[in-house]
């Protein structure tokens, strides 16, 4: 009996092997650039259907990795089930508690479309079709994390299945070693079939993109330096170059303020004092249409990535930065860090002494993407003097470990509770605690 047959025997979800019909598109993670070879690719029906898969899987001797969508694809997953959780779409917002209860397969949009209503918001990323579950199990920087720290920090409660198989509901109450790895030590100890976390409030948020040539970049550079040099917690601000295929380069400036549009704009007056502004969306913006900021794509395509921790924007940082075109990559982006996210969490995901991360991205082209690699590590070379080599979980990036997120203690205790906790190795991270 091959593994597709076996898998159909004790499982009410689809079940594709290789072999059959959309085995092949069904295995491919959100990143297209990430070659994931898997042996059967599982879509579970609902959270029994996950823990009667990882009872067959712990007693046949496979591993599990799982992935709502594959935004955090690394390639690392070996021959392995892959679980996809699209189906565990379940979603509860109970404002007058400021809670929400989300599925695994949930995505941000969803949440934020419900919660925004309330005055409320969860503490998403720039992205509205990334999973709750798996941006919040690797950390979740969010928009609104320099008011409110870390995603998994918000978080109350998950509902797992442990590598026997068994079904929980995990806090700081009845498991406190595992509810902190899971609040951002990524999918390495337990299945996640749900999550609990605080909604925080947002009666107010206003943000928006302001678009210049490229020309104006040293001088919206020095403009943001001074924006965030006096920036509250309340205020995020991205620095971004931008080479999009057949347009002229520019630089941008995204930014979120939680409050009244008139106290952002005289906290950003110095960007307003840069000419030749090509456009500016900034306006009091309902929580649902976060993601129209960046207006990243919401279909799967091909993408290579890199990310530093910055110590400071010295003139020597500006000068890398800005030396250099952008091309082959598409967007080398700042992102102003610091505020809660540089107080103690108590998730694995510390705090960040580094005020700014550093994002490249680029897309593959002919050369399979070794000028975009090449560019990236070019940039990341000549700002050595300033970077740390930490890089936040969800910014980890195909070839990289898991070790690169932790601080040495906090990868010490992941990787004995993983050991403890799954010590047939039933569970596969994107980035394992023990690589």
């Amino acid at each position: 009996m091959n593994i597709g047959d076996e898998l159909r025997g004790v499982l009410r979800g689809r079940v594709l092997a290789a072999g059959d019909d959309g085995f092949e598109t069904a295995r491919r993670p959100w990143n297209l650039a990430v070659d994931q070879p898997v042996r059967a690719v599982v879509e579970a029906a609902d959270a029994d259907d996950v823990a009667a898969l990882v009872r067959h899987a712990r007693l046949a001797g496979l591993t599990v990795a799982t992935q709502p969508s594959g935004h955090g694809a690394s390639g690392n997953t070996g021959e392995v089930i892959l679980l996809r959780t699209a189906r565990l779409d379940e979603l509860e917002v109970r404002p007058a508690e400021r809670i929400a209860r989300a599925g695994a397969g949930v995505a941000w949009g969803r949440v934020l479309a419900e919660a925004g209503p309330h005055g409320l918001t969860g503490l998403a990323g720039s992205s509205p079709v990334v999973t709750v579950t798996g941006y919040t199990l690797g950390g979740g920087l969010s928009w609104f994390g320099r008011k409110h720290g870390w995603a998994s920090g918000s978080v109350r409660a998950f509902d797992v299945v442990d590598a026997d198989g068994a079904r929980s509901r995990v806090t700081s109450g009845t498991d406190p070693d595992l509810f902190w790895a899971l609040r951002g030590g990524g999918g390495d100890f337990a299945i996640v079939t749900a999550v609990e976390f605080d909604l925080h409030p947002a009666p107010r948020l206003y943000g928006g993109r302001m678009l210049w040539p490229a020309e104006r970049a040293a001088a919206v550079l020095d403009a943001y330096r001074e924006v965030t040099g006096g920036a509250p917690d309340e205020l995020t601000t991205w620095y971004e170059l931008l080479q999009y295929p057949g347009a002229a380069p520019m630089v941008a400036v995204d930014c979120t303020f939680l409050g009244a549009g008139g106290a952002a704009e005289a906290l950003l007056r110095p960007l307003d004092k840069v000419g030749g502004r090509i456009s500016d969306s900034r306006a009091a913006l309902p929580v649902a249409e976060l993601g129209t900021i960046t207006a990243e794509p919401t279909d799967p395509g091909p993408g290579l990535s890199r990310a530093e921790l910055l110590t400071d924007l010295a003139d020597e940082v500006a000068d890398a930065l800005l030396e250099r075109p952008v091309d082959p990559l598409l967007t080398v982006q700042l992102r102003h860090l610091g505020g809660a996210l540089a107080r103690p969490s108590g998730t694995p995901a510390g705090h960040l002494d580094e005020p700014f991360a550093l994002y490249m991205f680029g897309v593959p082209g002919e050369d399979g993407g070794t000028s975009v690699g090449d560019r990236g590590r070019e940039l990341a070379d000549a700002l050595v003097p300033y970077t740390t080599g930490r890089k936040p979980f969800t910014l980890l990036a195909p070839g990289e470990r898991a070790a690169n997120a932790f601080t040495p203690g906090v990868l010490a205790r992941l990787r004995e509770l993983k050991r403890t906790r799954d010590p047939r190795g039933v569970f596969r991270s994107n980035f394992p605690v023990l690589s």
